[in-house]
């Protein structure tokens, strides 16, 4: 299997994997370094064999139990879990103290108890401490370690200091830069490195995912085919492509490799979740809702996507007619995000789905007492009566919230714009669709842009529809 890591892939490591696989089929261990063990251990850790990986680190540590690099490893397994002081017994078995790594990890244990500048202190000191030839190697290692817990305006400060160019240098500076955000800098960089490399798969994920964060969405799949091409399991490129067909509305292509992804990694919630919403968008309830169960069962308990998978699942049972089950996920989605206005708003809009207008109204009240009539939240009850095509009470309840918003407020009028189309009230449209892509493109274009040619802008929406009436009129 191919990693796109180059030790990893390369024959050295191979002929270690291979001599230490041999000996655990045969059942009797070979004698090995603990280093290659450690670097066996971080090998299956990333291809997803964790208990691969337990038992490698294990057998180092049955070798060597005071080894800096697995009493490492499993000081920062530890820590992914949340165990600081499980962490820490790790790091005080290590015997020596001065060894690099150690170091590190002494820094590693202050970030992770969010005391930076401490960690800050100690790194710069060690750094005056160590030898001028080992500058270089020092800072990429500390600029990763910043890349690890998202620090990554700390890790450019640090890799500012460095003077080599090297393909591991430009490769952490492109991820540096697409921590900030800066994704044009980061595809820039990446594009130099493909010129040199044009076969690493992981270059060009890279590229992909930079892309797809600058909204370059054709351009990210080209990049993804790229790196599929080299090695076809990439889960990685599978999902950048499917995300960027999913971005493009395109949702049958979309769900065709977010299932493959699923295939190659079947215990990610995410993957299951990813392609629920596409089948919710295919208008396939019931589909989405098997998907959505088994994201459920399979997410861990502090899973991130719970609070999603529950909304999606009370939107699914809704858009099905099974009301009360919509509003026991929607009470679960409370449990797990504990944001009540919003909650209150999606019952609100499951009872309203439902016919239960009573409820509705009544859950919408509370919904906006709640969050004190913030205008955010009453934008999202009037877009629920839009939904659910009660035109003429959303035009009412649009006409009175766009009087009295705040200065500054810029939501809502795509869909004040859209709700005067569908009652072909076309000077209104004209008006509101105007006032929309000056004060938010972005949403003019969401919830607009099925009315225009893919290839027009929002800014051109108003001249579009002026030279087609003019066009008519001509006829």
């Amino acid at each position: 299997m191919l990693t796109g890591d180059r030790y990893f892939d390369s024959k050295d490591f191979k002929d270690i994997l291979m001599s230490y696989e041999k000996s655990v089929m045969s059942g009797h261990r070979i004698f090995m370094d603990v280093d290659d063990l450690t670097d066996i251990a971080d090998y299956y850790n990333m291809i997803g064999e964790k208990d691969k990986a337990d038992e490698a680190i294990d057998y180092a540590l049955d070798i060597s139990p005071n080894a800096t690099l697995p009493l490492v490893y499993k000081a920062r397994e530890a820590l992914a879990n949340g165990d600081h002081e499980k962490a820490e017994e790790f790091a005080e078995r290590i015997g020596d103290k001065d060894d690099p790594d150690c170091k590190y990890l002494t820094a590693e244990l202050l970030i992770a108890r969010k005391k930076t500048e401490e960690a800050e202190n100690y790194l710069k000191g060690y750094y005056n401490e160590i030898d001028y030839e080992e500058h270089e190697d020092f800072i990429l290692d500390v600029a990763n370690l910043y890349v690890d817990y998202g620090l990554n305006d700390k890790a450019f400060e640090w890799m500012c200091k460095g003077k080599r160019k090297s393909a591991e240098y430009k490769e952490l500076m492109a991820r540096v830069f697409f921590g900030m955000e800066r994704y044009e800098e980061s595809e820039k960089v990446f594009n130099e490195l493909i010129d040199k490399d044009p076969y690493s798969k992981r270059y060009w994920t890279a590229l992909a995912s930079a892309q797809f964060m600058s909204e370059k969405y054709n351009d990210a799949i080209t990049s993804s085919e790229y790196a599929i091409a080299i090695d076809p399991d990439d889960a990685e490129a599978i999902l950048v492509k499917a995300n960027s067909l999913y971005k493009m509305e395109n949702y049958e292509d979309a769900l065709t490799f977010y299932k493959r992804y699923c295939e190659r990694i079947p215990l990610d919630e995410m993957g299951e979740l990813n392609v629920a919403t596409c089948l919710i968008n295919m208008d396939m309830f019931g589909e989405a809702i098997k998907h959505l169960e088994k994201a459920k069962e399979i997410a861990p308990q502090n899973s991130a996507y719970l609070n999603s998978i529950y909304r999606e699942l009370a939107f699914s049972y809704s858009a099905i007619k099974m009301s009360d089950k919509a509003l026991e996920y929607l009470e679960k989605a409370e449990e797990a995000n504990g944001d009540v206005a919003d909650i209150m708003v999606l019952k609100g809009h499951v009872l309203l789905e439902n016919e239960r207008y009573q409820e509705a109204e009544k859950m919408f009240r509370m919904a906006m007492d709640n969050a004190n009539k913030d205008p955010r939240i009453v934008l999202r009850i009037i877009v629920s009566f839009y939904d659910n095509k009660h035109l003429d009470m959303a035009y009412s309840m649009f006409k009175s919230l766009l009087t009295n918003v705040y200065e500054g407020f810029n939501e809502g009028y795509s869909y004040m714009a859209l709700c005067c189309w569908d009652l072909k009230l076309v000077d209104e449209f004209m008006k509101y669709m105007n006032i929309a892509v000056q004060k938010n493109p972005k949403e003019a274009k969401k919830v607009l842009g099925h009315l225009f040619p893919k290839n027009i802008e929002p800014e051109e929406y108003y001249n579009y529809i002026i030279n087609n009436i003019n066009k008519k009129k001509e006829i």
